[in-house]
């Protein structure tokens, strides 16, 4: 009989982007919350956060941005993914983005937007209501 493992979740931070704090809190309450959380930290392009969630085996990948480069470095994480054969992986996000993006990056493959103003909680329910732990062995 298998058992099932945690939800492991990568957190990242595309782009040129320099402020993670925003991605740090939601790293830490995942945590508080029985996550296993992996962080790339600031600076990650596409590829790297693709290569790192194949790597690590991820179930979801949790991107933040600030920038306002949302409408092209989230498609190109989905895009970097399914190039690895990492489709079944959850992709979701928050930031500033406004309200007339969000059905494009939808559309994208983006399960989930938190906007400015989202609570911990609600990450946190969101997260284990919407992702699946792959099963071990």
């Amino acid at each position: 009989m298998s058992e099932a493992r945690k939800i492991r979740v990568l957190v990242a931070k595309p782009g040129l982007d320099g402020h993670d704090r925003g991605a740090k809190v939601v790293a830490r309450a995942l945590r508080d919350a029985g996550v296993e959380v992996i962080y790339t930290g600031l600076h990650q392009t596409p590829e790297m956060i693709a290569a790192a969630a194949v790597q690590e085996d991820v179930d979801a990948v949790g991107l933040s941005i600030m920038s306002g480069a949302h409408n092209t470095l989230f498609p190109a994480v989905i895009t970097a993914l399914e190039q690895r054969g990492a489709s079944d992986v959850t992709v979701f996000g928050g930031g500033i983005i406004p309200d007339e993006d969000l059905t494009r990056l939808e559309s994208a493959g983006v399960l989930k937007i938190f906007k400015p103003g989202s609570s911990l909680d609600d990450i946190v329910v969101w997260v284990r209501e919407h992702v699946v732990p792959r099963e071990l062995g």
